[in-house]
């Protein structure tokens, strides 16, 4: 599979999960992308002392946090970036997937769950180097293609007999 191909398929997973199986992908995928260790490569000249204390606190409570405290702190996050091209590629994937959430828990759209699944991806190509021609030739991005059909598409839970695992 091409990556073209994996973004067309996850496509077509989010338009056809459930209310239910896109609202769990989109708690796991966020829960992910914002996890404590993509923060630790931040350099203290990136950030505001401000920013940092937003994106560690919006980051650690990120399933509970509604989407006006989050968009607070987005703001804070965004007014006190130092750096114009250069964040740390862990902290961009944290600030953006934050983003897409927000947009997701304001307007609903699955569309930025989309965003979310694509984030995750390049996540792992980041850690990995994937070939985009056999973008699943490598474990670790096997393994998250596998977690996306999971969360989204019921069929292939059953037949596999995890039942939401």
């Amino acid at each position: 599979m091409d990556y073209s191909e994996l973004e067309a398929d996850i496509l077509r997973l989010i338009v056809a999960a459930t209310e239910g199986d896109v609202r769990a992908f989109g708690e796991e995928t966020i829960t992910r992308l914002v996890r404590p260790e993509l923060l630790r490569g931040a350099a203290e000249d990136e950030l505001t002392e401000e920013a940092r204390a937003a994106l560690t606190t919006a980051c650690a409570n990120v399933l509970t946090i509604s989407a006006a405290e989050l968009h607070d702190e987005l703001a804070t996050i965004y007014d006190g970036i130092l750096v114009e091209d250069d964040l740390d590629p862990g902290v961009l994937t944290a600030i953006s997937a934050l983003a897409h959430w927000h947009s997701y828990l304001e307007q609903n759209r699955r569309g930025e769950l989309y965003e979310l699944a694509i984030r995750s991806v390049e996540d792992i190509d980041h850690e990995v180097s994937a070939d985009l021609d056999d973008i699943l030739a490598t474990p670790e991005m096997a393994a998250e293609y596998e977690r996306i059909r999971r969360l989204l598409d019921p069929g292939t839970r059953q037949e596999r007999g995890t039942h939401g695992r």
